[in-house]
């Protein structure tokens, strides 16, 4: 199971992958709030923990950026310990909140049981929509002619964000998340580059790249896949992590 661990406090980091290792968990670690947000897209963890007083963008920010594209549980430690803090974080979409400092049994109980609400994620599925088969373990995509299929050439940038949306059908990915998992955190204001990189996946996959069906814009916030049915839709959900 992968956990991610998000805090600026690098004994509080060492401590705690040494604590999760030792239990058999893959860890993962960020001393930033952009670099956490940018782990998550990268590794899909299980679970992730985190602070609050974090630079670059601070806990609640984190998690409202998980939370427009991702369903995996969050597990707040901070050292905050005013039920306001609390509340904000929940209400931010957290599902959990540990109190610095912790103990280890309870630490350890506490992601037993946020995990254990957790789905078993399927192997890495093929994602079809329209004409189009993307499939996730290959790292190809196909498009349906009428004498059988033909390859979609994508470049690395390309696959790297269509990767990222069809693994999160339905669901907002913002802006900041894709710039982050796609070229790091000091791109995070680059937004012509997300419009560059939209407009020529829809060419290529889109039938009216003008008027995309399944790539969609969210004014102002970021991107959306749209499955044109129900079974593509829970294939695809299959692999959030």
């Amino acid at each position: 199971m992968k956990i991610l661990i998000a805090d600026d406090d690098q004994q509080i980091l060492r401590a705690l992958r040494i604590l999760l290792t030792a239990r058999g968990y893959q860890v993962t670690v960020a001393s930033t709030g952009a670099e956490a947000l940018s782990r998550a897209v990268e590794v899909h963890p299980d679970l992730v923990m985190l602070d609050l007083g974090m630079p670059e963008l601070n806990g609640i920010e984190v998690i409202e950026g998980l939370r427009g594209w991702s369903a995996v549980p969050i597990l707040v430690v901070s050292g905050r310990i005013d039920s306001s803090d609390k509340v904000d974080a929940l209400d931010a979409g957290a599902d959990d909140y540990v109190t610095k400092p912790f103990a280890a049994d309870e630490l350890l109980a506490r992601i037993r049981a946020l995990t254990r609400r957790q789905p078993a994620t399927a192997d890495e599925p093929v994602v079809t929509f329209g004409n189009i088969s993307v499939d996730l373990a290959a790292h190809q995509v196909t498009r349906k002619v009428p004498n059988g299929t033909e390859p979609v050439r994508l470049t690395p940038t390309e696959w790297a964000i269509l990767e990222v949306l069809v693994r999160n059908p339905r669901k907002l990915v913002t802006r900041q998340a894709l710039l982050t998992h796609v070229w790091g955190p000091q791109y995070t204001s680059d937004t012509g580059y997300l419009r560059l990189y939209l407009a020529q996946l829809r060419k290529k996959l889109e039938p009216e790249p003008s008027s995309p069906r399944y790539l969609l814009t969210e004014p102002g916030m970021g991107y959306r896949f749209s499955p044109d049915d129900p079974a593509a839709d829970a294939t695809a959900a299959a692999v959030e992590g």
